[in-house]
C-alpha cells in the first residue's frame, strides 16, 4: 500500500465521513473498523476510536468501539488456539521471545494481560497471539479482553472526544484513573475465584 495514500486515507475526518456515509447501517461502521483491526492491526484504531466518539457520542462510540475491538480480539485468539499447532504457525510458536511470553502470561494470567491491554500503544495483536498459543484457560483470556479492553478503549474516546478536558477538567481525569483501578481490582478478584475453582475441581 502506498504511503501517501495511507496516510490521505486515514484521517480523522476520512473515517468520520465513512462512518456518515453508511449511517443508515447503525452502529455496524463504528464496530466494524475496530474488529477488522484486530486483524489488520497496522490499520490506526485510535483514529477509529476518536471518529466513533465524535461521531456516535462519547459513550456510544466507547460502546461500538469496545465490542468491535473485543470481538476482534476474541476472534483472533480462538483461531490461532485452535491453528496454531499448523505448520503455518510454528515459526511462531518455536520463537524464543514468543515462548518467554506464553510461560509468562501461563504463569501470571489475568494480571500482565489485563494491564498490556489497558495500554493503547500495546501491540494487541502480539497479545491475542501468544495468549492462544500459550495455555491460558479461554475464560481468564475473556476477562482480560473484557476488561483490559474497555479501559483502553475507553481512554481513546475520552482524549479523541475532548483533548482539552484532560487538562480543564481534572475531575473527569480522576474518574478515568478511578474506573482503571476498579476494573483492575475486580478482574483480579474473579481471577482468585477462578483459580480456587480449578484447583477444587483437580483436588476432586
Amino acid at each position: 500500500m502506498d504511503y501517501e495514500f495511507f496516510k490521505d486515507w486515514f484521517t480523522l475526518e476520512h473515517i468520520m465521513e465513512l462512518i456518515e456515509k453508511y449511517r443508515s447501517f447503525g452502529p455496524i461502521p463504528g464496530i466494524l473498523l475496530p474488529l477488522i483491526e484486530a486483524f489488520l492491526p497496522f490499520l490506526p484504531l485510535f483514529l477509529f476510536v476518536m471518529a466513533n466518539a465524535n461521531a456516535f457520542g462519547l459513550w456510544l462510540g466507547f460502546l461500538f468501539s469496545w465490542i468491535g475491538s473485543t470481538i476482534g480480539a476474541l476472534l483472533v485468539f480462538l483461531l490461532i488456539r485452535k491453528y496454531g499447532q499448523k505448520k503455518i504457525l510454528g515459526k511462531i510458536k518455536n520463537n524464543l521471545q514468543v515462548q518467554k511470553l506464553m510461560v509468562w502470561v501461563e504463569k501470571h494470567g489475568f494480571g500482565p494481560l489485563f494491564i498490556l491491554l489497558c495500554f493503547p500503544f500495546t501491540p494487541s495483536a502480539v497479545v491475542n497471539i501468544v495468549a492462544g498459543l500459550s495455555k491460558i484457560s479461554i475464560a481468564q483470556y475473556i476477562l482480560a479482553v473484557l476488561t483490559g479492553k474497555a479501559v483502553m478503549i475507553f481512554t481513546m474516546s475520552f482524549v479523541g472526544y475532548d483533548i482539552k478536558a484532560l487538562i480543564t477538567q481534572p475531575v473527569r481525569t480522576a474518574i478515568v484513573g478511578l474506573i482503571i483501578f476498579i476494573l483492575w481490582y475486580v478482574g483480579k478478584r474473579i481471577e482468585i475465584k477462578m483459580n480456587m475453582s480449578v484447583e477444587k475441581d483437580r483436588n476432586n
